[in-house]
């Protein structure tokens, strides 16, 4: 896939995520895998104005090349200024204007999701941008429209060929679902249709690499652009790569090795910041991604979204890699025997029953014994559907 004169293989473009794509995130996405890496968002009138946090956000490791930056911005002049500017600095190598974002606090002025609706707007912003650029290539990535009855991606597709854009890439979804329901590959589809001379790449539900080949395959779409779906897995860009090359083997890392990629990131974080308490904060928000689908405790994980440094972090991740192994030997055992495990810790697991694994079937068995009523026979209660509420009649059953 070429964006203007940047060859792009795999067809992967990591997703500009507010507070989430900064330079140690897309370090190790890019180290797993080929593409292209797409820093955080940032407003046109803070750049121009030269805000010291956002020339921060702007800062890129030595080893990203090339270097992408999204923009957001609702005036056509600051628009083009910003652009000026990245191309008079050699601050970036590529450009993406941001026409996608669902945040009430955008889409209120006008902006982001919204903005493709005023069509003669968003034709002024795509020329000062394009005109502006010089060689760097200029993309867009936006939404279906506002809601179902307020559909613009095939108009402002049709705005962004004709003004010079060199790619396109669309969210399948509307600015009124957020992340909500299952999007819409058939509008990507319909999109390549109505721009064919110029890349389309397509977002959404990209939780594997077997979903963006799926993607590829049914729409059409030149490439795929990867967003929530690599929140703590930054190996996913490994995959994708494996996947386009042709190759079925895919990334598991055990738990020790989550646990190094989680320092490094935390390090990164740290020397990118340079404030080692505003970088463990803003860290805590990937430790849940990065343990989803370990049995790692809650207690665990709370010491680790409470760490106060750099150390107190590195600490936690070291007793990660045997409590949540022992744990979860202790519960296999406890199922094969039909008690607790032997050697299992006193507690909670060495009362816990057969089939009766938590606190919540625990509750579950409360609700039903509060649903016998008096006069009801306890030997035949009533037949409960899953959520709790009594069946329909035996005669609407047929």
């Amino acid at each position: 896939m070429k964006i203007g004169p940047i060859g792009v293989w795999p067809p992967v473009v990591l997703a500009p995520m507010a507070g989430i794509t900064n330079a140690p995130f897309r370090v190790l996405c890019r180290e797993q895998g080929a593409g292209l890496f797409v820093c955080e968002m940032i407003t046109t009138r803070a750049l121009v104005e030269r805000h010291p946090k956002t020339m921060r956000m702007i800062r890129f490791a030595e080893s990203e090349r090339p270097r992408s930056i999204q923009l957001y911005g609702v005036d056509p002049v600051v628009v083009g200024k910003a652009v000026r500017m990245i191309v008079d600095e050699d601050l970036a190598d590529h450009i993406d204007l941001n026409f996608g974002c669902p945040v009430p606090k955008v889409t209120r002025r006008g902006g982001g999701a919204a903005l493709p609706y005023k069509r003669n707007l968003l034709r002024r912003i795509l020329r000062e941008a394009v005109s502006n650029a010089g060689p760097l290539p200029v993309t867009m990535k936006m939404r279906k429209g506002i809601d179902d009855d307020h559909l613009t991606y095939l108009d402002a597709g049709r705005i962004a060929a004709d003004e010079g854009v060199a790619a396109i890439a669309l969210h399948a979804r509307t600015a009124k679902q957020h992340y909500g329901g299952v999007a819409d590959w058939e509008a990507i589809a319909r999109l390549k249709e109505a721009v064919p001379e110029i890349p389309v790449l397509g977002n959404g539900d990209i939780w594997c690499a077997d979903d963006a080949l799926a993607m590829v395959a049914r729409t059409g779409c030149d490439g795929v652009v990867v967003g929530r779906g690599c929140l703590g897995r930054p190996w996913l860009f490994k995959d994708l790569e494996n996947a386009f090359n042709g190759s079925a083997e895919r990334a598991r890392p055990t738990l020790g090795e989550v646990a190094d990629v989680m320092a490094r990131h935390a390090q990164g974080l740290v020397e990118s910041f340079e404030t080692e308490r505003y970088a463990i904060a803003d860290f805590r928000k990937h430790i849940g991604w990065y343990l989803k689908g370990f049995t790692v405790g809650s207690e665990l994980r709370r010491e680790l979204a409470t760490a106060q440094s750099l150390d107190a972090l590195r600490e936690e991740p070291g007793e990660a890699g045997a409590r949540p192994a022992v744990a979860a030997q202790h519960r296999h055992a406890a199922r094969q025997v039909g008690g607790a495990a032997e050697g299992a810790p006193a507690g909670r697991m060495a009362r816990r029953p057969v089939g009766l694994p938590g606190p919540r079937r625990r509750r579950r068995v409360r609700y039903l014994r509060r649903l016998i009523r008096p006069g009801r026979s306890r030997t035949d209660p009533a037949p409960l559907l899953r959520s709790g509420r009594p069946r329909p009649e035996a005669a609407r059953c047929g």
